[in-house]
């Protein structure tokens, strides 16, 4: 088979893993067309512009993977929850230090009113 004939099967192969969206490379290109694995090499000159079309339309396939994967956007999203939860935990246990410090704070000012009400502290001025 002459070397324009098989590029052309190639290309069609090609657009036919395009199209249902399988993972494209050399070997896959050239099962599709109906040849053996490793027949599409870089070594042929008249391949060269074929593996350049295949290589190109597989670095699309993996950059479209890549934006439609909802995973990395989750991820961050999860990440970004922990650190909100964590600087809500850290605000909440602050406030309860405090809390319990003023509770405290009144507590001792209570009993020493109720000293000073009934005479038993003299004030120092």
């Amino acid at each position: 088979m002459s070397a324009k004939i098989q590029v052309a099967k190639y290309y069609a192969a090609l657009e036919r893993l395009i199209a249902r969206g399988e993972p494209i490379n050399n070997d896959a290109v050239a099962l599709e067309a109906g040849s053996g694995r490793g027949s599409i090499k870089k070594s042929r000159p008249a391949y060269a512009e074929l593996i350049a079309v295949i290589d190109a339309a597989a670095a699309q396939q993996t950059e479209i993977k890549v934006t439609s994967d909802p995973m990395p956007r989750l991820r961050m999203d999860l990440e970004d929850l922990r650190r909100r939860l964590d600087q809500s935990l850290d605000r909440e246990v602050a406030l309860l230090y405090e809390l319990y410090a003023l509770r405290a704070e009144v507590k001792q000012l209570t009993e020493e009113n109720g000293r000073l009400k009934s005479g038993r502290l003299v004030s120092v001025k």
